[in-house]
């Protein structure tokens, strides 16, 4: 008999959000907690002799006299939507594997398309790594074409569809990003970015633009002979990677744009990395205090 493989339990799910986090004072309680664990401080001068004002959950500076919320600094600051949305909104985002449409969030939440649009944009904003670490060990590196299919045209028509480029540390995280080619160069600069220099191995398939990356450690799959696996040499973690992605594009989003392709991709690259992380939610809203609020005319221009 085959083993299953063993699913992570979340440490939250929908009801245990309703449950905790179905009222404003709920969720500001919740993000106080978190941004400010050991005592509150001042994001001004960073003081921590602070008087709480009886009203609005507003804080007051004893020492520079600046006034401010727990969502002050933050993706959250002057927002309109209610907290609770918010955190049903970043619950969706980080639970659905195949991820979750504008349209259906905003069915969901009950609010405009255009609300539930930037919505989904600020979070997955916030969900992007600053500094990720280097990949190591076993690394397997493809790309390939996203995009959707055009009438009246030949199968190799590439007008319609830009090149995304992956690697996968075997076990371990993903790093996907959008690239404008996918010539020797670039695919150079992406792997000398994301993978360490000791790395143990990088496989690739038998694409000519990675031939010589490092002859060392380098090793392909023959794709265009039908060779798919020739020992532990393969690229099935990459390519079940972008097989998911492009799932939550023909199944979810149903189109997106070159403009906003990293922002997918950073979406699906923190859910990857954390698939064995019982306190996503927890660690999303984490991500969100720490992170600015993207502004539309920004997001739109």
């Amino acid at each position: 008999m085959r083993n299953k493989k063993q699913t992570t339990k979340q440490d939250m799910n929908i009801m245990k959000l309703m449950e905790e986090f179905g009222t404003e004072d709920e969720c500001r309680d919740a993000l106080e907690a978190l941004r400010w664990h050991n005592g509150v401080i001042c994001p001004h001068c960073e003081s921590k002799s602070i008087s709480r004002l009886k009203t609005h959950h507003i804080y007051e500076c004893n020492s520079c006299d600046y006034q401010f919320s727990v969502m002050t600094g933050t993706i959250f600051h002057d927002t309109h939507l209610p907290l609770p949305k918010w955190f049903v909104a970043i619950y969706l985002m980080v639970e659905s594997k195949k991820g979750i449409s504008a349209n259906q969030m905003k069915r969901t939440l009950n609010v405009s398309y255009k609300t539930a649009w930037y919505l989904c944009h600020r979070i997955r904003n916030a969900m992007m790594e600053q500094n990720p670490k280097m990949l190591d060990g076993i690394v397997e590196v493809d790309e390939t074409w996203v995009g959707g299919k055009r009438e009246h045209v030949g199968h190799g028509y590439k007008g319609n569809k830009v090149v995304a480029i992956g690697a996968v540390e075997r076990d371990g995280e993903a790093r996907l990003q959008k690239i404008d080619n996918r010539e020797k160069e670039t695919l150079r600069n992406f792997i000398k970015s994301h993978v360490a220099s000791d790395t143990k191995a990088i496989y690739t398939d038998d694409f000519p633009a990675y031939n010589g990356i490092d002859d060392a450690k380098h090793e392909t799959v023959n794709h265009s002979a039908d060779e798919w696996v020739r020992g532990n040499v393969n690229t099935n973690s990459i390519e079940n990677v972008f097989s998911l992605f492009k799932r939550s594009v023909m199944g979810s989003y149903h189109k997106v744009s070159a403009k906003h392709l990293d922002a997918y991709l950073d979406e699906l690259e923190w859910r990857f990395n954390n698939r064995e992380n019982p306190y996503l939610f927890r660690d999303t809203l984490l991500k969100l205090i720490k992170s600015d609020n993207l502004e539309y005319k920004e997001l739109t221009k």
